[in-house]
């Protein structure tokens, strides 16, 4: 039931996983990001499918992950929101190697129409074991992700920087 899968995306550090964590207290099926997956997974071990070593591999295992993580949560009833998705990962590998998000997501079920982007948010912007790109690289993937929803004719709706409550409640609307 894909019109059921709703994509948090946009800016790194923007308050992504804060707004899925809100989403998840009050009830509704959350699923983590790909990436941050990979990257504590690869830190634990030798791995170098890291974004800022082997951003193909990464990319690669993302969308790997993140069609996973959508057929699993097929049989869910209600919203389920996914801390970036395929889309995501298909627009850093088409970054990297130039494939087109086009072919890289025929063989997926699309998500809910509306897709909500968090914008960049230089005020509460960390850098971490996982997110080591500086705030510039996160506003370039961010414009590179708006640009490609709304090539896939997605409906981007930008949630504004208020408190997270309000966030989910702006979220919330947009699909009531």
């Amino acid at each position: 039931m894909g019109s059921f899968h709703v994509i948090l995306s946009g800016c790194s550090g923007g308050g992504k996983s804060t707004l899925l964590a809100e989403l998840s207290r009050r009830g509704f099926v959350g699923v983590p990001e790909p990436g941050r997956k990979i990257v504590e997974e690869e830190l634990r071990g030798d791995g170098t499918a890291l974004p800022w070593i082997d951003l193909t591999a990464f990319a690669k295992r993302a969308i790997d992950i993140a069609g996973a993580d959508k057929k699993r949560s097929a049989d869910e009833t209600g919203w389920v929101f996914f801390d970036r998705g395929l889309v995501d990962a298909a627009v850093a590998l088409q970054q990297v190697t130039g494939r087109s998000i086009h072919e890289v997501l025929a063989f997926f079920e699309r998500y809910h129409e509306k897709v909500f982007l968090v914008p960049p948010w230089p005020e509460i912007y960390v850098n971490d074991d996982e997110r080591q790109h500086s705030l510039n690289e996160a506003i370039s993937e961010y414009d590179r992700l708006t640009i490609a929803y709304q090539e896939l004719d997605y409906e981007t709706i930008i949630v504004p920087r208020i408190s997270v409550e309000e966030r989910a409640d702006f979220v919330l609307r947009h699909l009531t």
